[in-house]
């Protein structure tokens, strides 16, 4: 129950997240809906895939569909609104990282990953379905341009992996690695910082 929950959750922000980018975007409704779906299922999709979980679970339940979908349409006719709160989506951003991150991990330990796999796994779930989208929208994906995501996604993984190696209760380690996920990024945006890029270069 509990990692459903923390799914819906973060599949509701990554969901926003993606939509608000469609309407940067200026795409149409079916695009902007598109565009949260995309987000918001596209890093879970991925793991069970890697998992061997057919159909994907996201396909599999309809409630994961209607929370994205809806949250594409509710940013879509207001996202004037959601324009002003910009600090709280990206906010809720680093939330949803933290929460696909710690889901998609502690999925995988569950399916018999290896600690090493379900770390990686955890965060391809969390930053794939970003990647996806702005691969849609012809951008190099944000996680390879700024900030430390990957890095922090990453951290939060190998948290939960310890985490359920040396037995600590599965709803502290959740809590603990997602905690561990959301400040590194708030600290990053906050100090702005990002991975160094090659010196030298022209342009």
């Amino acid at each position: 129950m509990l990692l459903i929950v923390l799914e819906l959750i973060g599949i509701a922000v990554f969901a926003a997240s993606g939509a608000v980018a469609a309407v940067r975007a200026r795409l149409d409704v079916f695009g902007v809906i598109v565009l949260a779906l995309t987000t918001a299922l596209g890093g879970g999709i991925i793991r069970d895939v890697l998992l061997g979980v057919h159909p994907p679970t996201s396909l599999r339940n309809w409630p994961y569909l209607l929370v994205a979908g809806g949250t594409g349409l509710i940013v879509f006719w207001f996202h004037p609104q959601v324009a002003k709160l910009r600090r709280s989506v990206l906010l809720l951003d680093a939330v949803g990282l933290g929460l696909f991150v710690t889901s998609g991990t502690t999925t995988a330990l569950a399916l018999g990953a290896t600690p090493y796999a379900a770390c990686l796994i955890g965060m391809t779930t969390g930053i794939g379905g970003g990647a996806v989208r702005d691969l849609l929208l012809r951008e190099i994906p944000l996680v390879l341009r700024r900030e430390i995501y990957a890095v922090a996604a990453l951290a939060g993984a190998v948290v939960v992996a310890v985490g359920e190696w040396i037995k600590v209760p599965k709803d502290l380690v959740a809590l603990i690695g997602a905690s561990t996920i959301i400040t590194i990024s708030l600290i990053a945006l906050w100090r702005k910082w990002n991975a160094p890029v090659a010196r030298g270069l022209e342009g």
